[in-house]
């Protein structure tokens, strides 16, 4: 009588049970992937390897295999938490040995500005140079600027509004000019907001004044322009621009004129617009309303063309200009092809890296360590690498994490099924004990 085979089938039906309370036990662990018991059966072999009995000899536990299947997206409140929709794994590292692998994406920055897990464990990808630009290629541990960001001067201004044709006309013939605190003088104004080289705000205030129709059946429109309540020194070509005594402007920084048809203005007029459609613009030292001195702003290209004259209300519809104040670091996005963005307080934003993810030929042959994370193997093969969103990589989902695999109905009736086995395996050593017992009181 042998007890080789129920013993092998308590110790498997055991291991079993192990791996189901070990999923069961993560059942709330951030990025666990659960695990299924395999077995094979055992055969005894003779010396040349062929069988001699064709009754088994019990059952092995072949292998613990893991089942890296998509888990539940759960949202969270928290911008740094990270769930991968798809393939691909996080890299994580301490800089000192190999990289290992996560689906785990609960990351925080510590004090030095680096992304890293619960294991200060370094999340890698690709850095960002100091105006934004990923730096392909160049994996490291990402770590989130610091600083804020530096003011940008004001270089472009471009402007899109419609003139109404039907008011009147406020620059008589043959005469120009209009007084500022006048509003009958011009017919309309807008202001926007432009930067000096330090950041300061200066208020640009554009006034526009209706001409008398030219024979032709065209209408010019005087543009002019105040910094800070003072008047531009020289217009649009360069020349001066005289004031009167109350220190209003004589000439018009410059004239737009519109066709009958009311369309974009007609181009080009050789003593308005350029033939290029950009008008320069100097700013000169300006004091804001406290009191501060602004700096100079010179070269400025300023955009009438989307200007338009219809028989309907004044109305601004867009103003670009590209100069911004100095501003810190208020918060970051981290998008969906694993782009983090930092945003500033002056509005701004700019990439500060982006996450990059590894994918494996054989993510079974990757090599549980704990935490969480896996090494990779030679069964598992060399991680190819690339960017979220792109190829065969998932995408990524901020302020979400991915829920653990494990479906606990399943290993539920699993463990049902697995505590059976070891009964009935149980049973047949009791049962081949009795008949052993009866062969030795034989007489």
């Amino acid at each position: 009588m042998g007890f080789q085979q129920g013993l092998s089938g308590l110790n498997s039906a055991s291991k079993n049970l192990d791996v189901i309370g070990n999923n069961i036990a993560n059942a709330s662990t951030i990025g666990f992937k659960s695990s299924r018991a395999e077995f094979e059966d055992i055969y005894a072999a003779a010396l040349n390897g062929a069988g001699v009995n064709k009754v088994g000899i019990g059952v092995n536990l072949a292998a613990v295999a893991q089942q890296f299947t998509q888990g539940n997206i759960t949202t969270t409140e928290n911008p740094l938490d990270l769930a991968i929709n798809g393939p691909g794994f996080f890299q994580v590292t301490d800089g000192l040995n190999p990289v290992l692998y996560t689906r785990n994406g609960q990351f925080k920055v510590d004090r030095e500005g680096f992304v890293v897990n619960n294991d200060n464990l370094k999340l890698i990808g690709y850095p960002a140079d100091g105006l934004g630009v990923i730096q392909p290629g160049i994996a490291k541990p990402l770590q989130l600027p610091t600083a804020g960001i530096s003011p940008s001067q004001t270089t472009e201004i471009k402007l899109e509004f419609n003139v109404d044709s039907r008011v009147r006309t406020t620059s008589p013939a043959g005469t120009t000019g209009i007084l500022l605190d006048d509003p009958t003088t011009y017919n309309n104004a807008t202001s926007l907001s432009v930067f000096d080289a330090k950041g300061q705000e200066v208020a640009l205030t554009l006034y526009l004044q209706k001409g008398e129709v030219d024979i032709d059946g065209n209408t010019p429109w005087h543009v002019y322009a105040t910094a800070n309540g003072v008047p531009l020194a020289v217009d649009s070509f360069g020349n001066g621009i005289p004031v009167d005594a109350d220190n209003n402007p004589q000439i018009p920084w410059t004239t737009i004129i519109f066709p009958r048809n009311g369309g974009a203005p007609t181009q080009p007029s050789p003593i308005t617009v350029p033939p290029a459609g950009l008008l320069n613009m100097d700013i000169p030292v300006s004091t804001n309303a406290v009191g501060a001195q602004a700096l100079d702003i010179l070269g400025i290209q300023v955009n009438l063309l989307g200007a338009k004259e219809n028989g309907s209300n004044f109305a601004v519809t867009d103003v670009l200009q590209d100069g911004f104040a100095p501003g810190q670091l208020t918060g970051i996005l981290v998008e969906g092809n694993g782009i983090v963005t930092a945003r500033y307080s002056n509005g701004q934003s700019k990439p500060a890296g982006q996450v990059e993810l590894a994918t494996f030929r054989n993510m079974q042959g990757l090599q549980p360590l704990g935490g969480n994370v896996w090494a990779r193997t030679f069964a598992s093969g060399d991680p190819t690498l690339g960017t979220p969103a792109a190829g065969n990589f998932g995408t990524l989902q901020a302020g979400a994490l991915e829920d653990s695999n494990t479906d606990i109905t399943l290993e539920l009736v699993n463990m049902i099924t697995a505590q059976r086995v070891y009964q009935a395996n149980a049973q047949t050593i009791r049962t081949q004990d009795q008949i052993l017992q009866t062969i030795t009181n034989l007489r």
